[in-house]
């Protein structure tokens, strides 16, 4: 395999990896360092408190999610310049930042793509992809291109985890997880009925984000006086396998279209099974009997943590390792990025005489 010199994006919200909550900059973190370990010359623009075995290139001193910041938009747009500024030192850009590079990355011709992380059904979107319908993107799940399937989509890659990071524990302790956020969409109101209806106790390991605050405080927080339910706040990388491993199941009642649905694959990861509603991405990463149960339904969803003793904590670890580890999801990265230098190359040899800004490396590539 031919060694690529790639730029990794990330967010500056959290540090690459995130000290507490983050699922981008978790991602960004594994694929980086399966990268690097792959043996590929890797530069990652990050907070400067990131930690990562591949060259660092700090855009703020630390996870603007932790400091004083007011506005995260002008720290991100000096590092897309800054990105640009070192552009001809890379073979491809891999950007994590949603749409905010797409004007610059237009007037030039560095090669390069960008994930999106985020939902898409938003209206507000239209019209901005609409203007920037050429820039290559790539899906986490197909479930996430179904608002705006016409965009200029590469390739759908699942998220994956380090082989080691987790590990299973065939002998859970008795209570049902819930990990994640505290918003509206998660539903961890669901989750707290399914576990009531089934008898189960709920140990809660949740963010709550200041947008959030008052969701928590009116409709959350009524519910964690019943008998059973144990909020534990935010909790880091150190102490999920504990969590994950000892439940019985995880509950992920979802009411949102999901593009992906990291904690998913980390029970699995823990041999863990999930117990998932019937949104986004949910279908392409739960295998029904294998590693959970998807339900459209609290009922349903109540049933199947009856049926949870049916599920192997063993294969449900196995088929993680079959499907998502970050080794996988660094190969089908690395095929993106070949393919996006191909394409650079083809289309300089196509049109010799368009005006797209060319960084001196990628002018020779092309000759």
């Amino acid at each position: 395999m031919k060694k690529l010199r790639i730029a990794q994006v990330a967010p500056l919200y959290e540090s690459v990896p995130p000290q507490l909550y983050g699922g981008t900059e978790r991602i960004v973190a594994y694929l980086t360092e399966e990268l690097v370990r792959q043996g590929h010359d890797v530069t990652l623009f990050a907070s400067g408190d990131s930690q990562t075995s591949a060259r660092l290139v700090p855009v703020c001193q630390r996870a603007l999610r932790l400091g004083e910041c007011i506005d995260p938009l002008p720290h991100h747009l000096i590092m897309v310049e800054e990105v640009y500024r070192r552009a001809a030192e890379y073979d491809v850009i891999h950007f994590h930042v949603d749409y905010l590079h797409f004007p610059v990355s237009r007037r030039y011709g560095a090669p390069q793509i960008t994930t999106l992380h985020g939902r898409l059904d938003l209206p507000d979107l239209v019209p901005l992809y609409r203007e920037f319908p050429d820039m290559p993107l790539s899906s986490i799940s197909d479930a996430q291109r179904q608002p705006l399937p016409w965009l200029n989509w590469q390739g759908t890659v699942y998220h994956g985890l380090p082989e080691d990071l987790l590990g299973c524990d065939d002998e859970p302790q008795g209570y049902l997880a819930f990990l994640g956020r505290v918003s509206p969409e998660k539903r961890l109101d669901l989750a707290i009925e399914i576990a009531q209806r089934a008898g189960l106790p709920l140990c809660i390991a949740a963010k709550v984000d200041r947008a959030d605050r008052e969701y928590y405080e009116q409709v959350i927080r009524p519910l964690l006086r019943q008998p059973g339910v144990e909020f534990l706040g935010e909790i880091g990388e150190r102490d999920k396998r504990a969590f994950l491993a000892g439940a019985r199941g995880l509950l992920f009642p979802i009411d949102w279209p999901e593009p992906f649905g990291l904690v998913m694959i980390e029970a699995m990861a823990c041999g863990t099974p999930v117990i998932a509603f019937r949104r986004g991405s949910v279908p392409e990463v739960i295998d029904p009997g294998k590693t959970g149960f998807v339900c459209s339904t609290v009922e349903e969803a109540v049933e199947a943590v009856a049926r949870l003793p049916e599920v192997s904590r063993q294969g449900c670890r196995k088929v993680f390792e079959q499907r998502f580890t970050a080794a996988r999801m660094a190969r089908d990265y690395v095929n993106l990025y070949q393919r996006q230098l191909e394409r650079a190359v083809d289309g300089r040899r196509d049109h010799p005489d368009q005006r797209t800004v060319l960084h001196p490396r990628h002018q020779l590539a092309s000759r």
